[in-house]
């Protein structure tokens, strides 16, 4: 039976009620009248108290899904749009992967990494290696890491991510400083999510792959992930080991997207059920072409209209959460898509155990191929070009204002008052250490334009005057 509130994945994700869902967005996708509510009930709309969404439930989104209506689609994208824009403005987080060991033991059927691949080199970096990475990362001016790691309790152990966490934090190389790690490793025990809370990770990261469990088995035919129970209800014990920033996502390719829309947003309604907090992101992968993994095998990719309209979909029904487009997706799919609601993009991505630190780019342990093969440079002034702030800020992560104490922030539409000085910072920093001539000309004009859009004039005294301070080698402020 289904129940938001249960702890049991097969309860809080249910395959009834995901089935019943779909047949009833089959059933109502003409309705313009519904469609029509559905759309105004997610409008954004002035309290007392600031900015409120009322977001949508799984069930109203799949109907949003299902529509083909051109007129009611173009609607929803700039509503999409108009949501992004009240809570996150219009900037846009910059991160980037680190991969520190391909070695896993399970048989994912998707996956490069899977233990049956014998034709791809194994790797994993020493201490010293992942010291190189970073300063490598730091060089292009990069200030957040989701790291990256196969499931090997031999070679990839707890205590083997919680020194590479150590390490990464650890090294100052010029004015560059790693302020956040994010972790996307396999599902473990609470004690173990409270040895990296511990640690001072950020986001702590879990794609569900497929939500239909059928499938997933049949995915994950051998090794501990092929426990879809253990692996779905991770999150639960990450928020219980302490964690209160957790991440969704799902493999898009895998099984029919509808089905898939549909079970994240049960998850992210479960969080929110039994945490009170939702997800902090979602992501939005697609299954790539990578060594020894044909993604049409899997008869179930989608077309990037499709792509773009389940982008749209998330944004409105979930307006609080961050949503992450990576550098699988094209320049062209992303220019799609940055308008429809995405808050953060990885830029300059090598998805190789090592590969930072290689001139040029290693193909041979790739996870996936990487899209999008730009300089972080080069990604920051495409965003800039077309009205985005590139933001490097940590300060919500370093000042405590996580979990569900992020998410007030977010909901009263107040984090605006951190969050634009912030990112207007931390790009000037980005562009006196690393940006090129071209980058740090058109970033200055954009900085200068967005000082004045902030409304709180002691907030935009203050901004100015560390910015100067900036100018003149001062780095780390925040609100």
């Amino acid at each position: 039976m289904y129940n938001s509130k249960s702890s049991k994945a097969t309860e809080f994700i249910n395959h009834e009620e995901i089935m019943e869902s779909l047949a009833h967005a089959d059933a109502h996708k003409d309705d313009i009248a519904l469609l029509e509510s559905l759309l105004q009930k997610a409008r954004p709309q002035m309290t007392q108290n600031g900015v409120r969404c009322a977001g949508l439930s799984h069930r109203e989104a799949s109907v949003l899904l299902a529509c083909e209506n051109p007129t009611i689609i173009q609607k929803m994208y700039a509503l999409a749009e108009e949501i992004k824009i009240k809570f996150y403005g219009r900037r846009i987080v910059m991160f980037a992967p680190l991969y520190l060991s391909n070695y896993c033991v399970n048989g994912c059927l998707y996956c490069p990494y899977h233990a049956v691949n014998k034709h791809i080199p194994r790797k994993k970096l020493t201490q010293e290696e992942v010291r190189d990475e970073v300063i490598a990362l730091q060089d292009m001016g990069h200030k957040r890491l989701a790291i990256e790691a196969g499931e090997d309790p031999v070679n990839n152990p707890i205590d083997y991510i919680l020194e590479c966490i150590d390490t990464i934090y650890s090294v100052k190389h010029k004015n560059g400083a790693i302020r956040r790690v994010n972790v996307n490793i396999a599902a473990t025990t609470v004690e173990n999510y409270i040895k990296l809370k511990n640690a001072g990770i950020g986001t702590y990261i879990l794609f569900q792959e497929t939500y239909h469990k059928e499938s997933y088995l049949k995915l994950h035919p051998t090794g501990p992930k092929h426990n879809y129970d253990y692996h779905t209800e991770a999150h639960d014990r990450a928020m219980q080991g302490g964690i209160d920033d957790v991440g969704l996502g799902v493999l898009f390719g895998l099984e029919r997207y509808r089905y898939e829309l549909c079970g994240l947003l049960m998850h992210a309604e479960h969080l929110e059920a039994a945490f009170g907090v939702g997800p902090h992101t979602i992501s939005v992968p697609r299954v790539k072409r990578a060594e020894d993994i044909d993604p049409d095998v899997f008869d179930n990719g989608i077309s990037d209209e499709i792509f773009a309209k389940l982008c749209a979909v998330i944004r409105v029904a979930v307006p609080y959460t961050g949503m992450i487009i990576s550098t699988r997706e094209s320049q062209k799919v992303r220019d799609m898509v940055i308008h429809l609601g995405v808050s953060q993009i990885s830029g300059a991505s090598r998805t190789t155990v090592g590969g930072y630190t290689q001139t040029i780019r290693p193909t041979d342990t790739e996870q996936f191929n990487v899209s999008d093969q730009r300089t972080l440079d080069e990604v920051v002034r495409w965003l800039m070009q077309n009205g985005f702030i590139p933001s490097f800020c940590t300060a919500c992560y370093r000042e405590g204002r996580t979990g569900d104490r992020f998410m007030s922030l977010c909901k009263s539409g107040q984090i605006q008052n951190c969050c634009q000085p912030n990112a207007l910072m931390t790009l000037k920093e980005f562009l006196m250490d690393y940006a090129t001539q071209e980058t740090r000309r058109t970033g200055e004009k954009l900085i200068a334009a967005e000082l004045e859009a902030i409304p709180n004039e002691k907030v935009r005294a203050i901004t100015r005057e560390r910015l100067n301070l900036i100018e003149n080698g001062q780095r780390d402020f925040r609100f």
